[in-house]
């Protein structure tokens, strides 16, 4: 019998011939991850336990400052202060302030065949690159940056098998929200997810990360893109002609399947996830003319070049309406540069909109953090009561072609109407 991709990442990592659903493996790391929100309880667990085990490969484990970016209080700055102490003591790699770990794992590290284990819920990202990526405890990542091993039990496999082309005014968020919607926020649980196809294909490396990101609100263990040319590509402009590419896998025609899910992108249309739950998926349309009084274009998912340059062309002309606080949020200092080379951040100000420094932003409630009343919508991740500020405040989910055309009016609105 065959293997997906997942079940050869985990195989080749696991040194087996073969991995099976509900098989329990012990797999190299390639990749161990954490950042701000939870290192310091990974650092004092090392130093109350393991410490005479040291690091297995510093070079391979890599710290990020970017939940609370600057650091917003005392308390903050001694967590991140003790993560730049222990880096500097090991000879961690740490990227202070430099953007999103989970858009720097994608630009600098994960590559094909990879396996990336962080300490963070959407470290699913770097399975747009075709590594097998999770997140995991703290007490797993400790285990796994002392040994350089973990383990895992494989997961059954959901493909989704894509074709089609966009249409003007969708996007990949508009996509990854209708998945989370038809599967449910538990239908993935455990599971791998599995994205492939022409439609798919078609899609560049950063729209395919805002699909894979998104995989762990449906539950996902992992989720992976079949890697292919548009792959190399990316790994060769962001790393140099001469980088590492890794191995590239594809599912075998006889492997098995637990589910497959087919989406014609042509029939797609822009779309939101209404509070408070992610999979309360609905078409825009069904919320135009809803109030709004905060707006967000970054995060994990969707704060990339590519998400920037679909917020300008429909912010270029236009000002975001005075009452309306449009926040922008760029996912890495190199996004950033790059818009600013572009002529983004000049639309984004001219505009009206307030540009911040590279960070998880309103996603994680450290920036802009909404208030009693407010309704934001937001490219971010998530949109449970609390996660962007006050519990009593209300959050859409939205591309960010949709998040700019609704600053402009100050009401929920169509993206099609301005692209």
């Amino acid at each position: 019998m065959g293997m997906t991709i997942t079940e050869k990442l985990l195989a080749r990592a696991a040194g087996v011939e073969h991995a099976s659903p509900g098989e329990i493996l012990t797999v190299d790391v390639t990749w161990c991850m954490t950042n701000d929100a939870t290192t310091h309880i990974s650092i004092d667990m090392f130093n109350a336990r393991l410490k005479e085990r040291g690091i297995h490969a510093p070079e391979r484990t890599v710290f990020v400052i970017d939940h609370n970016v600057p650091s917003e209080s005392p308390t903050t700055t001694a967590t991140q202060n003790k993560m730049r102490a222990f880096a500097r003591e090991h000879g961690i790699p740490l990227h202070d302030g430099e953007g999103v770990c989970h858009q720097l794992i994608l630009e600098d590290y994960a590559k094909p065949g990879d396996v990336v284990f962080g300490a963070d819920s959407h470290t699913l990202t770097a399975g747009a690159v075709g590594a097998f990526a999770a997140g995991v405890g703290s007490t797993d990542f400790v285990a796994a940056m002392v040994t350089g091993q973990t383990w895992v039990m494989v997961p059954p496999t959901i493909r989704i098998d894509v074709e089609g082309a966009l249409p003007d005014g969708v996007y990949a968020k508009d996509v990854v929200l209708r998945m989370i919607g038809d599967l449910g926020a538990d239908g993935a649980t455990y599971k791998a997810i599995e994205w492939g196809g022409p439609g798919v294909r078609a899609l560049n490396t950063e729209q395919r990360a805002t699909l894979v990101n998104m995989g762990v609100e449906a539950g996902a263990k992992s989720s992976v893109v079949e890697p292919d040319e548009e792959t190399l590509r990316y790994l060769r402009e962001k790393r140099g002609a001469d980088t590492d590419t890794g191995v590239l896998l594809a599912g075998d025609e006889d492997c098995v399947y637990e589910r497959r899910m087919h989406y014609d992108l042509s029939t797609m249309e822009p779309a939101v996830a209404y509070p408070h739950n992610v999979d309360n998926f609905a078409p825009v349309t069904a919320y135009e003319g809803t109030a709004v009084t905060v707006g967000f274009v970054g995060s994990c998912n969707s704060g990339r070049i590519e998400d920037l340059r679909i917020a300008a062309e429909v912010l270029r002309g236009r000002k975001v309406l005075p009452e309306v606080k449009l926040i922008i949020a760029p996912a890495s200092k190199s996004v950033y540069v790059q818009a600013l080379k572009e002529g983004l951040m000049d639309v984004f100000l001219e505009s009206g909109a307030m540009v911040v420094n590279a960070n998880c932003s309103v996603c994680f409630g450290n920036q802009g953090a909404i208030g009693e009343g407010d309704v934001l919508i937001s490219t971010g991740t998530r949109n449970f009561p609390g996660r962007s500020g006050s519990p009593k405040g209300e959050i859409f989910l939205a591309s960010p072609a949709t998040v700019a055309a609704t600053c402009v009016g100050g009401y929920i609105t169509d993206p099609r109407e301005f692209v």
